[in-house]
């Protein structure tokens, strides 16, 4: 269908339910509070045909002009400020009379956060959700639900991308005319930053998650890729992840959105449809649980459902927000059917002890294929001239179904027993990391007195690769080693991490020294892991034919002789004397955080 009657034909299964101005050619410059009241709470983008998106000063004129509109119904908010300067802005609707979250609470209703813009340039969640609000709250969908639920809809979250507005900013991406960046004016890429909560964005969205509890986040984005017909790609977890009471509810949750959204009209999936050969339909697809810098991988330790909704960017824009909208409905509709009966699985789950027991720090799926159809269309992969590899190319006149391999048996990777007791954080690090950890709402206790010869395990590194390129401004670390028992003094100031939380699962995700997205492994204690003091090689070798004195020392020795790469290596067999001195730094590659098995 050609772009300007599926324009059309959007604009007629969404009509406004207001009547729209006379004229379309309204830029995000011209939106004021008298225009808002003239258009009736329509967006840039419903008034031009979904063919634009209005700027960010439209958000602002909105939210206003929701919470004057339905004063009974909506609230907006400020909830933080980006690093440019501007405020981070949400609404919160319900018909229930709770707009609190004391009265959300009191009231036992299940919150959704509804979540556009994370990358900016990828706005159809802003334009789509503002539409699917009006209708709810002018009764002209799914009438009822909002008196069941409170929705907090943030239209944007990576604000200052947002207005770095460009035509170009996604070249494979199919409208709006002009859109936002992915990045923020910080340079971070927000949907990389739950878990290390680095930039001032997160950690605001995370105390809005804290002060409202959300039974369910979702994050809408566009897909990058290639050409074909599917159109959405919706996943939730728990599904392969996390409690295994919430599994089977995320999993109806997810299979419920599907279903609704395809008598819609769309062509959705339930993985992430990037070809596992980059430009290669062949190689097919491999799905998985994405670790917790992202919000699917992050929300299933908070024991809540994270939703990830990719459209599918060569689709164009007026398509691509009405399969938002769609899903928006959609969820609005689970949550207000389902929400109440999940809280209270999540919260089995939040009281659920893992003391003691294996728990997954990431997954993978196994080497298990099935055929799987997908629509695509007809393609060559040729040699370029251009690039000298090969190059696929995509026919979009001729439809075709692929017969193509996925992995979906998606099983637990490296797995860690959760301490009995907690975490012990040293004095050294706890102004820091307990800053990290409240930002998560992770609970700890400060020591007030000193604890001598502690029982506690320790990590020690026996192996560490420090990344050669910087990832996200940190340089990552990836340790191999295990935990043991050892004896250490523990001094005042220490931080007590109980794993007897709701967060349980969250606290060994980021404390776990191999868990992918441990402050660990993000290179927070890097430090701890390089050698700092030394000793000179002609001291070291009056040591060590000190040492060879010893008949144990020398019969050790020359048994590790007999590796020829250590043979050959002066500097391992300097080494083999100096960690046996009394000079050697016995913390080096001692990870800086222990485990008990009692609390203090």
């Amino acid at each position: 269908m050609p772009r300007s009657l599926l324009a059309a034909a959007l604009l007629a299964c969404l009509a406004p339910l207001h009547a729209a101005p006379a004229s379309t050619d309204l830029t995000s410059a011209d939106l004021t509070s008298a225009d808002l009241t003239r258009t009736d709470l329509t967006t840039v983008s419903e008034r031009s045909g979904f063919v634009r998106t209005g700027r960010f000063e439209e958000v602002i004129a909105l939210c206003s002009a929701f919470a004057k509109a339905y004063p009974d119904a909506v609230r907006c908010v400020d909830f933080g400020t980006t690093p440019e300067g501007r405020p981070m802005k949400a609404l919160i609707v319900s018909r229930s009379g709770a707009l609190t979250p004391e009265a959300v609470r009191a009231k036992g209703l299940p919150v959704l956060l509804v979540q556009g813009g994370i990358h900016a340039g990828e706005i159809d969640g802003k334009d789509a959700g503002f539409l699917a609000l009006r209708e709810l709250l002018d009764g002209k969908q799914d009438k009822g639900a909002l008196e069941k639920q409170v929705l907090v809809f943030v239209p944007v979250f990576n604000i200052d991308g947002h207005e770095r507005f460009g035509a170009w900013n996604r070249p494979n991406q199919r409208g709006p005319e002009q859109m936002g960046w992915r990045t923020t004016a910080q340079n971070y890429n927000l949907n990389r930053d739950y878990a290390k909560a680095d930039t001032p964005e997160m950690q605001a969205m995370l105390r809005l998650v804290e002060a409202w509890d959300p039974i369910a986040y979702i994050d809408l984005h566009v897909t990058d890729g290639a050409k074909f017909q599917q159109d959405v790609a919706i996943q939730v977890e728990p599904v392969h992840a996390g409690d295994e009471a919430l599994k089977a509810a995320g999993k109806t949750f997810r299979d419920t959105v599907i279903d609704e959204v395809k008598k819609q009209g769309a062509l959705p999936v339930a993985f992430y449809p990037s070809f596992v050969e980059n430009d290669n339909p062949e190689s097919g697809f491999i799905d998985g649980v994405s670790p917790p810098r992202f919000s699917t991988g992050y929300f299933q330790l908070r024991n809540r459902f994270g939703m990830l909704v990719e459209t599918h960017s060569w689709r164009d824009y007026p398509h691509r927000v009405k399969t938002t909208h769609d899903v928006v409905l959609s969820v609005i509709r689970q949550i207000a059917a389902h929400g109440q009966d999940w809280m209270k699985i999540a919260q089995a789950a939040d009281a659920r002890s893992l003391a003691g027991q294996p728990v997954p720090l990431d997954y993978a799926a196994s080497d298990k294929v099935r055929t799987i159809d997908f629509l695509g269309y007809a393609y060559t992969r040729t040699h370029s001239d251009i690039s000298g590899g090969l190059m696929t190319h995509y026919d979009e006149t001729k439809p075709q179904v692929w017969h193509i391999p996925l992995r979906d048996d998606v099983q637990p990777g490296h797995m860690a027993t959760a301490p009995k007791a907690g975490y012990i954080v040293p004095a050294a690090h706890a102004a820091w990391v307990g800053e990290k950890l409240k930002v998560h709402g992770i609970k700890f206790d400060t020591l007030d007195h000193a604890l001598a010869k502690r029982d506690v395990q320790v990590f020690r590194a026996t192996n560490t690769k420090f990344a050669g390129n910087s990832v996200e401004g940190h340089q990552r670390l990836n340790l191999e080693g295990q935990w043991a028992p050892e004896t250490r003094d523990v001094g005042a100031g220490a931080l007590f991490v109980p794993i007897a939380q709701p967060k349980a699962r969250l606290v060994m995700a980021l404390l776990e020294p191999q868990a992918p997205d441990a402050l660990a492994a993000w290179g927070e204690f890097n430090n701890a892991f390089e050698q700092k003091e030394y000793m000179e090689a002609y001291v070291a070798e009056d040591v060590a034919r000190e040492m060879l004195k010893d008949p144990k020392v020398k019969a050790e020795f020359e048994a590790k002789l007999k590796d020829d790469a250590f043979a050959k290596d002066p500097d391992a067999r300097l080494a083999f004397f100096a960690r046996k001195h009394a000079s050697w730094d016995e913390r080096f590659n001692l990870y800086p955080v222990m485990r008990v098995d009692a609390a203090p």
